[in-house]
């Protein structure tokens, strides 16, 4: 009866064995959480503690419960059947369903979803004549779920809303819009645990019925619990107080939507008599990973303590941690790229190899560079860079300016963001263009010419029509690089984004300053949109052998051979932001980050930071990361251009008493493109004297060289710096 607890270790063992009363399994990274929740899932079914239906497991993910279900029923050597094992949301579904009347609502609403959410939203918000431009939809509905998030109703949001006309505003469209979901007989993804959090305070003798029913709950990822799903669990677990949860605080990295580590770290006060069992035999990496990773996280106030150690036999001791310094981050994107090359001649799969980026616009110059060594990847939990919705408008922008005639780029931007273009208008300038063989762009300013479109659309693309011109009447003049970023600008368009509050807009604009320094690379914004169109076209899928590329966010619950961990500097890793918003809580989820980072590698971990990143067309120079200081030097192998290093480590020390970083990063100093420190010219460099051929500059004689920047004394243009791969190394002519 108990040979399923024999693969258990004596931790793992104990948190199977200890039923009875509150329980907390503080479950280190690659220590087996799941073979523990599953197992003592079964344990307390063989142990006749209570039937199938009397236990509630809960989950963050769908993939996560049918994991659980298949495991148990395994164990069990038959199907699980009447389990009450789910996500938060499917579980509180379930719930309102049974008990919907208490909430307004009948047993069959309808739950919506996100597209229906801001549809109905903006619904409401043009109904109470509320200016959607200054308070756009998606930024109320994200302050509008932060507030299901923590079990606030409209009634509850607080008085502080009073003193803050955007909250003021977004309460009263709140209550609104609740009830307008209420009389559609319906509710959105937070209204699902919320709702039931309500019957559940309001109605005792409902939550009597649940403490009956409940012997037993169990909590995966207990970390990643927001406010109202904490509330939701300690009113079901007052009945019988056997609640096991099983979490990792050194992983909580999930605050932008939502979580609160605290809810971990108070169990012992929540839970009077609580026990903590710690699981801290790592079967994933080896000893210096871990030794590490442990290190690292150490300078965490905020945790609950335990340290990683090697339970896996064939672990060994294992390749030390590398840091390596590089000069920039074109340097850093050729030596992923080379080490990559060489894993791959050496018969490692390249599906076990990851990158890990603290940001998305991070994957660019990796995609960029993985593509010219012609090595499969794959952009895991979001779109390739150049994919993403933000990239696409922006590069539309570029054709319709550059490319007057072309009609599908022009279709796309002509109404992002709004001018008041609505579907009669499209088939107003679709009509006359199909009628006359005109472009688009031509039928539509023929339509504002003749009042064909009227009112604001007609002012508004009488702007678009004035800036198209001088934008392209800009690219001889300024430059691309110069040019795309005025155009973002004055379009509107980064400002569009400026004003969007929800999650993700921030990382949307640093992915179109990633663009924007992407253009510095290419001589012609011809020759960057051909690019682009052929770097599209090369792409495939069909190939599972592929380097995995990421946030550092979406490889949680992942692990790899091989891990590279690029970026590690003040400003990107820990990111500015997050200090900025959070302060030390910001800091310390940064550090939490950067822990779950290196534990996903079982057998190489490399962390790379450069001295130089490229921002715009201009150079900034970089501290390397305050993390990189608090890794144990007996685990760590650092390795690249010590000068600079150590330089930066002085300038640091000056800068800030005691030698400490502050939580607010000094602020690096941006180099202009002439500035940029110089270095010896590579080996294959264009040697200085060489004449060369230019195909916009013509002929010219090289004056000198730093890396493969070139300043060339053209004999019409005069003095120019071109990168020496868009030169031809020639006789005179």
């Amino acid at each position: 009866m108990t040979t399923y607890l024999t693969p258990l270790n004596p931790e793992q063992r104990q948190a199977v064995e200890s039923i009875d009363g509150p329980l907390l399994v503080l479950a280190g990274a690659g220590t087996g959480k799941t073979r523990v929740l599953t197992t003592r899932f079964a344990h307390i079914l063989l142990s006749k503690k209570a039937f199938p239906n009397q236990v509630l497991a809960v989950t963050f993910t769908n993939k996560a419960a049918r994991e659980m279900r298949e495991r148990v029923a395994a164990l069990l050597g038959q199907p699980a059947e009447g389990l009450w094992l789910g996500t938060f949301h499917a579980l509180c579904a379930r719930m309102l369903r049974r008990h919907a009347e208490f909430a307004g609502l009948s047993g069959n609403f309808t739950i919506l979803d996100a597209d229906d959410q801001l549809r109905l939203l903006k619904q409401v918000m043009d109904a109470a004549r509320i200016d959607t431009k200054r308070w756009t939809p998606g930024s109320v509905m994200a302050l509008i779920q932060r507030w299901k998030d923590r079990g606030l109703t409209p009634a509850r949001v607080g008085i502080e809303a009073a003193d803050d006309a955007g909250t003021s505003l977004a309460r009263e469209v709140y209550a609104a819009y609740q009830a307008r979901l209420l009389a559609l007989n319906a509710a959105d993804f937070g209204d699902l645990i919320l709702h039931v959090t309500e019957i559940l305070r309001t109605q005792p003798d409902i939550l009597a019925q649940y403490h009956r029913n409940f012997r037993y709950i169990l909590v995966d990822e207990y970390q990643d619990t927001n406010l109202v799903q904490y509330l939701w669990l300690r009113l079901l677990a007052q009945g019988h107080r056997n609640i096991c949860c099983v979490g990792d605080d050194d992983q909580s990295i999930y605050s932008w939507r939502g979580a609160e580590v605290e809810n971990i770290l108070r169990f012992e006060k929540d839970f009077e008599g609580a026990k903590i069992v710690r699981l801290e035999s790592n079967y994933r990496s080896t000893a210096p990973i871990l030794a590490a990773a442990s290190a690292l996280i150490a300078h965490n106030a905020g945790r609950l303590g335990k340290t990683l150690r090697v339970g896996r036999k064939d672990a060994g001791e294992g390749e030390k941690v590398a840091v390596v310094g590089l000069w920039d981050s074109d340097e850093e994107a050729r030596m992923v790229g080379e080490r990559i090359e060489r894993f791959r001649r050496d018969g490692h799969p390249l599906s076990e190899i990851a990158v890990l980026v603290r940001a998305g616009f991070q994957t660019r110059a990796f995609e960029e560079r993985l593509i010219v060594l012609g090595v499969p990847y794959r952009v895991v939990g979001g779109l390739r860079f150049y994919e993403r919705q933000e990239i696409r408008d922006a590069i539309a922008y570029m054709r319709a300016m550059s490319r007057p005639a072309d009609d599908l780029a022009f279709e796309r931007i002509v109404n992002v963001p709004r001018r008041g273009v609505g579907d009669s208008g499209l088939r107003a300038m679709h009509d006359l263009a199909r009628a006359e063989g005109l472009p688009l762009s031509r039928a539509a300013a023929r339509l504002v010419e003749t009042g064909g479109i009227k009112g604001k659309a007609r002012g508004a693309l009488e702007e678009l029509f004035r800036g198209l011109a001088a934008w392209h009447g800009m690219l001889e003049r300024d430059g691309h690089v110069v040019t795309v970023a005025t155009m973002l600008d004055e379009s509107g368009y980064t400002e569009m984004w400026k004003h969007d509050k929800s999650p993700d807009a921030p990382g949307r604009l640093e992915n179109l300053r990633e663009l924007v320094r992407a253009l510095a690379d290419f001589e012609t914004l011809d020759g960057f949109l051909d690019h682009v169109a052929l770097v599209m076209e090369n792409e495939d899928d069909s190939n599972p052998d592929r380097v995995s590329l990421m946030t550092l966010h979406g490889a949680k619950g992942l692990e790899f051979d091989t891990v590279f961990l690029p970026g590690w500097e003040e400003g990107i890793f820990p990111n500015q932001r997050s200090l900025d918003e959070s302060g030390d809580k910001g800091l310390e989820e940064e550090r939490r980050l950067a822990y779950v980072g290196l534990t996903r590698a079982r057998r190489h971990a490399i962390i790379s930071h450069a001295a130089n990143r490229r921002i715009y067309a201009n150079w900034q120079s970089s501290i390397p990361s305050r993390f990189l200081d608090e890794l144990p030097e007996t685990e760590v192998e650092r390795t690249g251009s010590g000068d600079y290093r150590r330089e930066a480590r002085i300038a640091a020390a000056t800068a800030f008493s005691g030698g400490t970083f502050p939580l607010v990063a000094r602020k690096p100093r941006v180099i202009e493109a002439w500035e940029q420190p110089g270095r010896a010219a590579r080996a294959d460099a264009v040697r200085i004297g060489a004449r060369v051929f230019h195909q916009k500059f013509g002929y010219g004689t090289v004056k000198a060289a730093e890396d493969d920047r070139l300043d060339i004394e053209f004999d019409k243009a005069g003095e120019k710096r071109v990168l020496d791969r868009f030169v031809e190394v020639t006789a005179d002519p």
